[in-house]
């Protein structure tokens, strides 16, 4: 029984047929699992941001059609977060700036959005006006989070902040209705 299973073996090790599909396997299995793991990251990233943009879109309706009420920056964004559905961490990661702009001289916001670094300290809120009746306003939601695969392909890729979180920021224009 052994000197069959040796003989086998050596048989095996042999035989050079398929040699060339083993190294095809082996040089193009990395490059497929590559992108199905890109693919994945790049799926739940297109989800997030229909997350935050739906909420950013039903708060901005909300806030649009109540004008003359008291809303202040943490109203807003726990309304964003409850709409929004699936964001983690919304309540410590979301970060919203509001600014009236004039549409004959527009100036829009800093290119570079306010976000929460969750390894530094916090930093007040940058850019907060509410506005009244028949003003042209600008809102800005930037939420941060936690890539699936932070070490390959597009997690990898995306600029992250000192505590490894990606930022994915979505803005909203909105006229205030008269009352």
């Amino acid at each position: 029984m052994i000197q069959k299973t040796i003989k086998a073996w050596r048989r095996f090790r042999g035989d050079e047929n398929g040699s060339v599909m083993l190294i095809e396997f082996a040089i193009l299995s990395p490059l497929l699992f590559g992108c199905l793991i890109m693919s994945v990251e790049m799926s739940f990233y297109a989800m997030r941001h229909m997350f935050l943009d739906r909420g950013l879109d039903m708060t901005v309706r909300y806030v649009r059609l109540n004008t003359n009420t008291d809303m202040s920056h943490q109203t807003i964004k726990n309304m964003i977060c409850e709409t929004a559905g699936y964001l983690q961490d919304c309540d410590e990661t979301l970060r919203l700036e509001m600014i009236r702009v004039d549409p004959r001289n527009f100036a829009s916001f800093d290119p570079s959005p306010d976000c929460v670094d969750t390894s530094i300290d916090p930093k007040p809120v940058r850019g907060w006006s509410l506005g009244v009746e028949h003003q042209l306003m600008m809102l800005r939601a930037c939420v941060q989070f936690k890539p699936f695969f932070p070490t390959t392909g597009l997690g990898y890729a995306l600029e992250k902040d000192g505590a490894g979180r990606v930022s994915m920021v979505s803005s909203a224009a909105f006229v205030q209705e008269p009352n």
